[in-house]
């Protein structure tokens, strides 16, 4: 059995080196490999993974050209594993390799996905626990896909799971939200999450925003829904109004001209019109985007893996690689080297 572990880095220079002992030692018992995915890197991470490539082939690079996003490297990294098991981690050792055993131990035991549940959040605040459980429970509610809180991309995927993940092609993508839409036999595994080895977050504030936003919009329609709604509610309350208006107006001398309920109300119905129409505007930018049908990643270089049998769709991949090609029946193999490789399905 190969394992395969997907991880996608970016400016993880400092935690590589406290990384790569402990993947070693904690597959010492298996046949493996990991990809290395660098989203855009610009420390030294991109040359720290092509000198350690150079002296272990199970390790294994894809580079992107620019930083595409974190969903992106994992996408590229299951394209191109090709382990009876796969496993997505990070780099930065808040997913401890020690449990990768653990993990495979439950696959053996016929579940296609095993997902490590952080019983514990160290280092994290307060706000940043009650916001990631607001927001679980929240999205499970939009989408009717049941997502376990506190399960993040951290899993193993059995083969024919990997499979299924791959012919997902959007370009709006939320792994997790995938993986409960497949709802494959999933085993759920708790453990204590650590706080980051060394280097700094790349999810700050605004990105964990941005990003709840993907997952919402990428599998529910309730926030247009929800406009929908509002907009019934604020419309039946301005004609309440009117007739209120019109009776004080025909029956009393009480109407006292103003203001005040007018820039209320006006305020009230702009804002809302102005945020379904943004509502409408993002998700019908969304799908605009879809149809272009443009390359969820490109990748620019790649060190020990085999690219021109197999172009995944909607990639591409530029590089300078070698090609094998058998001249004909009696010559036997010609090495023509250096050959600029440029392919992109979609």
């Amino acid at each position: 059995m190969l394992l395969s572990l997907v991880i996608p880095v970016f400016n993880e220079a400092a935690t590589l080196p406290l990384l790569l002992p402990r993947l070693r030692e904690s597959l010492r018992d298996f046949r493996w490999e990991a990809i290395f995915v660098d989203d855009g890197s610009r420390d030294d991470t991109a040359e720290m993974l092509t000198s350690v490539a150079l002296s272990d082939p199970r390790i294994k690079v894809l580079r992107f050209t620019r930083n595409f996003g974190h969903q992106a490297a994992v996408t590229a990294g299951l394209d191109f594993a090709d382990g009876d098991v796969v496993i997505v981690m990070d780099a930065d050792l808040q997913d401890p390799p020690e449990l990768l055993p653990r993990m495979v131990a439950l696959y053996e035991q016929g579940y296609d996905v095993v997902s490590p549940q952080r019983v514990s959040r160290q280092a994290e605040t307060a706000f940043k626990r009650w916001t990631a459980t607001l927001f679980y429970r929240a999205l499970s509610r939009l989408s009717k896909q049941q997502l376990t809180n506190d399960v993040g991309d951290f899993r193993l995927f059995s083969r024919r799971a990997v499979m299924a993940i791959r012919s997902l092609r959007e370009q709006h993508r939320y792994m997790r939200g995938m993986v409960a839409w497949l709802g494959m036999k999933e085993a759920v595994l708790p453990f204590e999450r650590h706080a980051r080895a060394a280097g700094e977050t790349k999810y700050p504030l605004l990105k964990m925003l941005r990003f709840a936003w993907t997952a919402i919009s990428s599998f529910s329609a309730l926030p247009l829904r929800i406009s929908i709604g509002a907009g019934c509610v604020l419309s039946c309350a301005g004609f309440l109004y009117m007739f209120y208006v019109l009776y004080l107006a025909a029956f009393t001398s009480e109407l006292v001209p103003g203001w005040a309920s007018v820039v209320g109300l006006e305020c009230i119905f702009s804002g809302m019109i102005l945020l379904a129409l943004g509502g409408i505007g993002d998700y019908l930018a969304r799908t605009y985007e879809e149809a272009k049908q443009r390359p969820l990643y490109v990748v620019t270089s790649v060190r020990n893996i085999s690219v021109v049998p197999r172009i995944p769709e909607r990639a591409i991949i530029l590089d300078s690689i070698d090609v094998t090609e058998v001249v004909d029946e009696g010559a036997g193999p010609r090495l023509v080297e250096d050959v600029p490789l440029f392919r992109v399905r979609g």
